[in-house]
């Protein structure tokens, strides 16, 4: 090869066959920070678009969930009949009291903003620098709080959980943003100031409003509203009255809030000069309503389930306004007669109960079950059954006119009167002997032989159905037996369920179920309910009115004579059960009908004890039932009964043969047979002994009021007793009788 060609290959070739290498710059090398810088901007970069798809991926699959129950939950508030006062509030639901924004003070709500949220009414549902402030914080290792919008801090108590997590924090976001989209920021305050919790058990403003300062929320003051405003930031250290470093705190902040306010132009420096420091209520323990406003929420609740027909979950979920039908003035007369007249101080350990219901409707105008109910929420008037005594014998009287006897139909009153075919004797309180009187007399002087001769002649089936007729239960509590002696009163309804029964003859025969509650509405809208008022005609017109009229005679010349100082046209029975172990009153002026009953359960509370043998329904029960009746009657329009019909007098058929005696003329005009007139529950007469019907007193003795002068009722006329005859034999055999004794007296 010749040279030439050997350089021009070594200049074109290099070792190997390969092209020479061009002559090169010696590389720069980058620093490790300038690696770092591209490193983390592609990471940033990257992120971003991550972040970005994550946050669309949140976005398009996290929804608004259902709210938690507990943050919906309410307490239900029961009220008297006006609607107005509170009577009390159930258990069991959330202290919380739902309100609308429009009721809320625009200076309230002002203070909330200018605390939580200024921005409120311009931001999407959440703060982009209170964001960044989180996940910074979150960062550096703390826990997610602070920087959270009025939207944000509703949703995390309404839907979500108190945890500080990334993952709550961005779910809380996501859902704030499309809260702030589907509702309007009025509704989403409104919703946040119902939900938030002030302490003192009080979620909600209302509830808080009255926990803090015992008022509406319509009625806060700027500096009220600034300091609810500023004790959610923690109750545990805002609320006032919790210490001297507590209130030196909430006085920073209230004034700091009012400034602001300033700031904002939402409140001028003349009602910041006046917006001083306010009062704050003593914090006060929820507790179980007590006293005799406990028996009567405890019984509209029970009423929520019976009659209302809300189940447990209902209930439970709260926000419900009940109005009652008891009257506050009416229920105040009745604990104050209670008080004055009642046993209590006479009898250790006696227990009263008593009830009132408007004929007509069933609406129980005033209950009293006892004197604490949380202490006691055994319920006098409804849970006790006591054996009714000679109340009964009003719906044997019911029965009688049904079977073709008249009010002024005759029996003997004889004394002790043998059932026929058996050696079980029935006798008179005290054995006292009557003649041949009519059934007004019989039931003004409670004679218990006429009774169960007249109960003999009708069936003890007819006294049953009357009961059951006029609303006396037909169950084994009360136990209306078809027995001989259930028109004394062997049955055993309670106070209100005798009551009732009183109410229906008193409206003309139409029975109403008694009931507690008026109406009930949710603040949702989900309840809305109005108790039914409506009648059954049970017991024929005419039939109640005779029998209401028979009714009038025990006030006007018998047993419950000293009911006259109503001074306006009443009816009602005494009744004292077998052993004086249960007594009783129930009567009634056409507006209203009361009831009361009082017992001595025994140390077990088992049984029931005697009160004492002098001891009879006139001795307690009608002057409590006199005193209410009067002061709650006080400005009523005094109405008549209706006249007397005369069901049956043409017809009039007696209870056997009338006895051979001495006639003499009766308060009527017809013949009538010599008897001793009636005083079992005033004194113990002699079997032979000439007295005359009771008359009211104004001389005080014990259980009997000391008032004004009252006319003195004139006595009956006095009749001559003698020994009576045997009684006839009834026309028909007797059932099995409950008693050999009396079972219940006048």
């Amino acid at each position: 090869m010749s040279p030439a060609t050997t350089q021009g290959a070594g200049a074109g070739v290099g070792p190997g066959g390969n092209p020479p290498s061009k002559a090169r710059k010696p590389r720069r090398r980058r620093s490790g920070w300038a690696r770092f810088l591209t490193w983390f901007g592609l990471a940033v970069v990257a992120l971003l678009a991550l972040g970005a798809a994550g946050v669309a991926y949140l976005y398009a699959t996290i929804d608004i969930p259902e709210p938690n129950p507990a943050s919906q939950a309410q307490i239900s508030t029961v009220y008297f009949a006006d609607g107005k006062t509170e009577m009390g509030r159930l258990t069991g639901g959330t202290n919380r009291e739902n309100v609308p924004l429009s009721t809320v003070p625009d200076h309230v709500q002002k203070a909330f903003l200018a605390a939580e949220d200024r921005s409120f009414y311009s931001n999407n549902g959440v703060s982009p620098s209170g964001i960044a402030r989180a996940i910074k914080v979150s960062l550096e290792g703390g826990a997610t709080q602070g920087g959270s919008t009025i939207t944000q801090q509703y949703v995390k108590n309404t839907f979500l959980t108190s945890d500080q997590t990334i993952q709550r924090k961005l779910k809380e976001i996501i859902i704030s943003v499309k809260l702030d989209q589907q509702r309007s920021k009025d509704q989403i305050l409104e919703d946040y100031l119902n939900t938030i919790y002030f302490g003192r058990s009080a979620s909600g403003i209302q509830t808080a409003s009255k926990a803090y300062f015992g008022k509406d929320v319509s009625q806060l003051t700027p500096a009220e509203g600034a300091l609810l405003a500023s004790v959610i930031r923690g109750p545990s250290i805002y609320d006032p009255s919790r210490s001297a470093a507590n209130l030196t705190r909430s006085k920073e902040r209230v004034s700091w809030i009012l400034d602001a306010m300033v700031e904002l132009g939402w409140l001028t420096t003349q009602q910041r000069s006046q917006a001083v420091y306010p009062t704050v209520a003593k914090a006060k323990p929820i507790e179980i309503t007590g006293g005799t406003n406990g028996y009567l929420v405890d019984l509209a609740k029970k009423e929520l389930v019976s009659r209302a027909k809300l189940d447990e979950d209902d209930i439970a979920k709260g926000g419900l306004r009940i109005v009652t039908t008891v009257d506050q003035k009416y229920q105040e007369a009745m604990i104050e007669a209670i008080a004055d007249r009642g046993a209590a101080e006479d009898i250790e350990g006696a227990q009263t109960g008593m009830s009132a219901v408007e004929p007509g409707t069933g609406a129980i105008k005033a209950l009293y079950g006892g004197t604490d109910f949380a202490k006691r929420p055994y319920n006098n008037a409804v849970d006790a059954h006591l054996s009714a005594g000679s109340t009964f014998k009003a719906y044997t009287l019911v029965g009688a006119l049904q079977n073709g006897y008249s009010t002024r139909s005759r029996v003997s009153g004889s004394s002790p009167y043998q059932v026929p075919g058996t050696s079980d004797e029935i006798e008179n309180e005290f054995n006292q002997q009557y003649g041949w009187i009519d059934l007004r007399q019989a039931a003004a002087d409670s004679v218990n032989t006429a009774f169960v001769r007249l109960n003999n002649a009708i069936t003890p089936a007819a006294t049953k159905k009357a009961a059951v007729d006029a609303g006396i239960p037909d169950n084994t509590k009360v136990n209306v037996e078809e027995n001989l002696t259930n028109t004394l009163g062997t049955a055993t309804p309670s106070v209100l369920d005798n009551t009732n029964g009183y109410a229906t003859i008193a409206a003309e025969g139409k029975r109403a179920t008694p009931h507690i509650i008026a109406s009930v509405k949710s603040t949702d809208g989900e309840v809305d309910y109005t108790a039914s008022t409506s009648t059954t005609q049970a017991i024929d017109r005419d039939v109640a009115v005779d029998v209401t009229e028979a009714l009038t005679h025990p006030i006007t010349e018998g047993t419950a004579s000293y009911a006259q100082r109503v001074r306006r046209p009443a009816a009602g029975k005494t009744g004292t059960a077998e052993d004086h172990k249960e007594v009783w009153f129930i009567g009634y002026v056409p507006q209203l009908a009361a009831g009361c009953a009082i017992y001595k359960p025994s140390e077990d509370g088992r049984t029931n004890v005697p009160l004492g043998r002098n001891v009879g329904g006139y001795k307690y029960c009608v002057p409590i039932w006199t005193q209410f009746m009067r002061t709650v009657m006080d400005g009523v329009e005094e109405k008549d009964f209706p006249e007397r019909v005369g069901v049956n007098d043409d017809s009039r058929k007696n209870i056997g043969t009338r006895p051979r005696s001495t006639s003499t003329s009766s308060p009527d005009g017809s013949s009538d047979s010599t008897r001793t007139p009636g005083t079992s529950e005033t004194s113990r007469p002699s079997a032979t002994a000439t007295s005359s019907a009771p008359e009211p007193s104004d001389a005080p003795t014990q259980g009997t009021p000391t008032g004004p002068s009252e006319p003195t009722q004139s006595a009956v006329p006095t009749r001559t007793a003698r020994q009576q005859p045997t009684a006839p034999a009834p026309p028909s055999p007797s059932q099995a009788v409950g008693a050999t004794t009396a079972a219940g007296t006048g």
